[in-house]
């Protein structure tokens, strides 16, 4: 899912009050957000199976001046990404940008002054393999030299909604890393165009996926370590992954429940990973929810990787074989250390009738996270795993780094 809480003036999400004319118009303005509100996730939607495709889409940022963006990790996945360049009458043999995060500019040592977006030119000689190197740090060991860079100060860079711009190619399951041509006298396109086009409205739009959250689904689930267990599906409305609540017994509303907030982790959970202690907090903390007397709630979460996705986590996996730990890692690949977003689990609860809980975390910040969403933690109830030398390392780290209590 995309996770974009920038402040937009333009947002299709405002309030629409009362008025006195009488409740039909009302009505009207509210069917008229409703659907510029649709028509607008529904271009993100596109513009997110594109980047996933690897194929180019347009950033329009005034009538005079955009850019034709593509994410920079697509160059390795064949000709794809060329045929898109040229479907915009573009060569993709021309001089253009390759934009990265400050994390990933701090990492190839080139200043980045505070700035979101950090713009290096490349010349028309430049060759995918190097740019794949500046732009994924497993390749690092590969091409170890690299640079001179020349940093672009062209002006139209600074009106590019960075974070919006990189919470995109996450959620589309890229690298954090974009290569730009700039383009003038942009125009919108319509439907069926080669290359969408996307606005800084759609790139700033302040969606909150937990605003928008229904459960589709409700079965029994007997589980090996919790047999009388319930499971619940909910999916948000901007078209993103399916949440799950697995509810262990009978958990009672008027109680402070035991709730725990897991985040899925393929490797982990399903294929018994030893390089992290989830799989073994999974099993453990249903365990935890069947011996209550009333039960309790785990929240799955589709949040893989700290939020990252699965094949950012992966490399991560192997920057952690060359040395560095699990939070060097996720910002050498250009991220920041933690991307989850916890108000969804929030949701979650307040759609289930929970209001006040008791948290199994050993994380601070996810309480506070939830707190700030409304939700009351009277307890922490810490889920420690002891460690064994596949993750001692990671174990000490989130210890030492984000604060877990370990």
């Amino acid at each position: 899912m995309l996770r974009i809480l920038l402040s937009n003036a333009q947002g299709a999400t405002a309030q629409i009050l009362p008025v006195a004319t009488g409740r039909g118009i009302v009505s009207i303005q509210q069917n008229q957000a409703s659907s510029t509100r649709f028509q607008t996730i529904r271009r993100i939607r596109h513009a997110l199976a594109d980047l996933r495709l690897g194929w180019p889409v347009r950033v329009q940022l005034s009538d005079e001046h955009g850019f034709l963006i593509l994410p920079a990790d697509a160059l390795a996945e064949g000709s794809r990404w060329q045929e898109g360049i040229r479907a915009a009458g573009r060569s993709p043999d021309e001089s253009c940008q390759l934009w990265l995060t400050p994390q990933r500019a701090q990492v190839l040592h080139v200043p980045h002054k505070g700035r979101a977006l950090v713009a290096l030119a490349l010349g028309p000689d430049w060759r995918p393999e190097e740019v794949l190197a500046l732009a994924d740090p497993t390749r690092d060991l590969a091409l170890p030299w690299k640079g001179p860079y020349e940093r672009v100060t062209y002006p139209e860079t600074v009106d590019v909604p960075a974070g919006g711009l990189f919470a995109l190619l996450r959620e589309a399951g890229r690298l954090p890393a974009v290569l730009a041509w700039q383009e003038e006298e942009i125009r919108a396109s319509k439907e069926g165009e080669a290359i969408l086009t996307l606005t800084p409205d759609h790139l700033t739009f302040p969606h909150r996926p937990e605003s928008g959250m229904a459960e589709i689904a409700r079965a029994r689930l007997p589980l090996a370590n919790a047999p009388h267990t319930r499971i619940a599906v909910f999916r948000t409305d901007d078209g993103g992954p399916e949440h799950f609540a697995l509810l262990v017994g009978d958990p009672l509303p008027h109680e402070a429940v035991l709730v725990r907030v897991h985040s899925e982790c393929f490797t982990g959970d399903h294929l018994g990973s030893l390089k992290c202690d989830c799989g073994d907090q999974l099993q453990a903390a249903l365990a935890r929810l069947a011996a209550e007397k009333t039960g309790g709630v785990l929240l799955y979460l589709a949040q893989e990787g700290r939020g990252i996705g699965l094949v950012a986590k992966l490399k991560a996996y192997a920057l952690q074989d060359q040395g560095f730990d699990t939070i060097e890692a996720n910002e050498r690949l250009g991220f920041a250390a933690e991307h989850r977003n916890f108000a969804i689990a929030a949701a979650m609860l307040r759609h289930l009738g929970f209001a006040r809980i008791r948290l199994l975390t050993n994380n601070p910040d996810k309480v506070a996270q939830l707190e700030r969403a409304g939700i009351t933690v009277t307890e922490r109830v810490p889920l420690r795993m002891p460690a064994r030398p596949e993750n001692a390392r990671y174990l000490a780290t989130k210890r030492r780094k984000a604060g877990h209590d370990l």
